[in-house]
């Protein structure tokens, strides 16, 4: 199984479109992220928790699922990269292979110590635009094949069946 691991405030920071959210409204931009990164999730199969700094902010650390990605806000005086550092420790073994996606040079260097890979904002970014473009591709498809009846019908029957269907005469 793959696990990837994104540093939020890293990617939100990073990408364009979230960096222009962030500056209107920081929990849109939370958002914004949670959903690619559960549209992500769904289309490769990887498991992806998403690390949010709450460093210096009072209270306990929560985990929540948002479509069945894990976000975690870590706790009072913890790091996200702190956090990374113990989720890849805890997720990390023979059948389990973990991504990081932050440009974080000195966090990229501590995960390799570890074990994991690494996936740079830029990286992640291109890898969600090339799958949200498979998406519409699959889409335009499966809307263009148009269905076919088992049974051969002339056209002019399949018309009226049809209306009947959408109830015109």
């Amino acid at each position: 199984m793959d696990v990837l691991i994104v540093d939020g405030y890293n990617i939100i920071g990073a990408w364009p479109e979230l960096q222009v959210l962030r500056d209107k409204d920081l929990a849109q931009a939370r958002e914004l992220l949670t959903e690619k990164m559960a549209d992500y999730q769904a289309y490769t199969g990887s498991r992806v928790m998403i690390v949010f700094d709450a460093y210096g902010v009072q209270g306990m650390e929560t985990k929540n699922k948002h479509r069945n990605v894990q976000v975690i806000y870590t706790r009072e005086h913890e790091t996200a990269d702190e956090r990374i550092e113990k989720l890849v420790g805890e997720i990390k073994n023979i059948k389990t292979k973990v991504y990081v996606a932050t440009s974080d040079y000195t966090e990229q260097r501590t995960i390799f110590a570890q074990g994991a890979f690494r996936l740079s904002a830029r990286e992640l970014l291109i890898e969600t635009e090339n799958i949200e473009s498979e998406i519409e591709q699959d889409v335009k498809v499966r809307h263009s094949v148009q269905t076919r009846a088992k049974i051969p019908i002339d056209k002019d029957v399949l018309e009226i069946f049809e209306k009947w269907r959408r109830g015109k005469k």
